[in-house]
């Protein structure tokens, strides 16, 4: 009979999926993607992967992180920084007007 792994938190689960985050890090900078970081991945996948899935395994989560789309990890964080970087301007307007 199988033991299931259970975590208290989604901390816990995060910091368990490291390695395989490190991992896929790696990959991406070899891409030179220099802007992704290992919760920019993880970010990526709770928003666009498992949104919608419940009870996943860990086995399920560490091969979503290994095979997540490189591009569509960096696609994500580049419009994370562009939304970012307009609230920016649009607070320098309001300021300037003020």
């Amino acid at each position: 009979m199988e033991d299931k792994i259970e975590f208290r938190d989604l901390k816990e689960l995060y910091n368990r999926s490291k390695p395989a985050l490190y991992s896929k890090l790696k990959e991406i900078r070899r891409l030179n993607f220099n802007f992704v970081t290992m919760r920019d991945i993880w970010n990526y996948l709770v928003d666009n992967v498992w949104n919608n899935k419940v009870n996943l395994e860990l086995h399920e989560l560490i091969n979503d992180i290994l095979n997540a789309d490189n591009y569509k990890i960096n696609d994500y964080v580049m419009e994370k920084l562009d939304k970012l970087k307009n609230n920016e301007d649009k607070k320098d307007i309001v300021n300037n007007l003020i």
